[in-house]
């Protein structure tokens, strides 16, 4: 299936109704082990003890993938333990609601979904579970299915350490690495019937560096947000796909590092004007708005490929004859909101012919509600207040700036959003310049991201800072639940304090 096929990508929790579209993935995904599909019971057994382990991958509403797990006191098994042996015969009486590890019995992308990172899914769904359930890492079975073409020539072992070295590529194994977990032993007659592996398998394990041996002293879990800001160089680009090429880069990126969020600056493809240098701006412009529909699509698939949120900056966009300045948050799940640039500038009015948008809105993300204002727009208290009544957490504020000066109103104004607001604010803007573009300046920015001013915060209210003018990214952590705290017990309550009684912001 390609990127432009998928509508929806949704992890669910699996249900007993799925069994018959689950056999046939199982089947598909197993090809050269005929048979090796899960009995409808074995299913409704696993369910039954752990249902939380147990989740579907689900593309357009059909099954693609599955990860199955069982929690097992690790030290009760023989580090040279089998398949059979880890789920007792196939029972799963192995499972242990006090156990100490989380074990992945079967995990799995149908072939047609292999390629779209899909699979990366489940792996974070399995480290987000341990986490939560405070347990010491994920252990598991890795065939090698490639072993066969040189168990005449290498050992296990060798081979491993080839495959560790990108000198052979194991598709399992090779997966495994790549999602953190390191190999720890050789395990031989591991599954039956595995001839693609000669019965050999590599126990592989992730460690929960957040673990705590449990104890009586109450603790809370943290709902961490990990943003990847996107500083971003104005060069010329010869096409959109040479653009685009640069902005998958970026997103790798920050998706790497597992970052929630990647946030592009205002007006980033300004470059692809270079070709139409020769009309007057305004021309110049609308030709750009033609490119739009075809970069947020291609930003919605790169959304679900590196399962990370994209707000995609700004772009021109022509509505009913009507030029706006307007961008897209492009959901990991296949969904996209649209948001506007409600202030445009007198030079965007005057060079350009564009028109302030209406469009102010909450964002419900799977990282908590976001808001995003563009560039001008962050510099009018009112908009992000109406956000915050919403309910915001994080405000996003894509922007384009040719001075110091035009820089720093942006930067106080969206400080001083955080601090009103109670909420964290990111901004990110461009550096460079376009000398084959007209109106377009050389750049300055700073990227940052901005918190309130209290204990729980960085005390300059800066949890990071990219370095001025230079091309790069900058990721950070936020903790949501210190805003929960910060409305509640904070120094002050912005929030809270506000004297409705004497004045209000209200939406017209």
């Amino acid at each position: 299936m390609k990127l432009d096929q998928i509508d929806t990508v949704e992890l669910e929790y699996l249900k007993l109704d799925d069994y018959q579209e689950l056999k046939q993935a199982m089947v598909s995904a197993y090809q050269t082990m005929p048979g090796a599909y899960w009995k409808e019971h074995q299913i409704g057994t696993l369910l039954e003890k752990f249902p939380e382990g147990q989740v579907v991958l689900k593309v357009n509403g059909m099954v693609a993938g599955c990860a199955l797990s069982l929690i097992v006191k690790y030290d009760d098994f023989d580090d040279k333990h089998t398949y059979k042996e880890i789920t007792a015969n196939y029972t799963f009486s192995s499972h242990s609601d006090d156990g100490d590890v989380l074990y992945g019995i079967d995990v799995f992308i149908k072939p047609e979904f292999r390629g779209l990172r899909l699979g990366r899914r489940l792996y974070d769904y399995r480290k987000e579970l341990c986490e939560k359930l405070n347990l010491r890492g994920i252990a598991l079975g890795g065939r090698i299915p490639n072993y066969h073409k040189y168990a005449d020539d290498l050992s296990p072992k060798q081979y491993i350490e080839k495959v560790k070295s990108r000198e052979i590529h194991d598709p399992v194994l090779n997966f495994q690495i790549s999602n953190d977990f390191h190999p720890a032993k050789i395990l031989k007659g591991y599954l039956e019937g595995d001839e693609a592996s000669n019965e050999f398998a590599v126990l592989l394990e992730w460690d929960n560096i957040y673990y705590e041996k449990p104890s009586k002293t109450a603790s809370s879990i943290k709902k961490v947000v990990r943003l990847g800001l996107i500083q971003w160089q104005m060069r010329p680009y010869p096409d959109i796909d040479s653009l685009m090429q640069q902005a998958e880069y970026f997103i790798d990126s920050v998706s790497v590092y597992r970052s929630d969020f990647a946030l592009f600056p205002e007006f980033f493809n300004a470059p692809l004007m270079a070709k139409d240098n020769h009309l007057p701006e305004a021309d110049a412009i609308r030709e750009l708005a033609r490119h739009t529909d075809e970069i947020v699509q291609k930003f919605s698939g790169f959304a679900i490929s590196y399962n990370i949120n994209i707000i995609c900056g700004s772009m021109p966009e022509m509505v009913d004859d009507t030029l706006y300045n307007v961008g897209y948050l492009c959901k990991r799940d296949g969904t996209i909101d649209r948001y506007e640039k409600i202030h445009v500038t007198p030079d965007e009015a005057k060079v350009w012919g564009m028109q302030g948008g209406n469009k102010l809105e909450v964002f419900d993300t799977d990282c908590g509600k976001v808001g995003v204002l563009i560039c001008y727009d962050s510099e009018f208290p009112e908009l992000s207040r109406l956000l915050a009544q919403e309910g915001m957490d994080i405000l996003f504020v894509p922007f384009l700036t040719d001075t110091q000066n035009g820089y720093s109103r942006v930067r106080n104004c969206a400080q001083a959003r955080a601090i009103e607001n109670e909420c964290y604010v990111a901004i990110a803007g461009s550096v460079g310049n376009l000398p084959n573009v007209h109106n377009m300046d050389i750049q300055y920015a700073q990227s940052m991201v901005f918190t309130p001013c209290d204990f729980a915060f960085p005390a300059n209210g800066i949890k990071a800072e990219a370095t001025p003018n230079t091309e790069m990214i900058l990721i950070a952590d936020v903790d949501l639940d210190l805003l929960r705290e910060l409305n509640e017990f904070g120094s002050v309550r912005n929030l809270k304090d506000r004297r409705g009684d004497v004045y209000e912001v209200v939406r017209k």
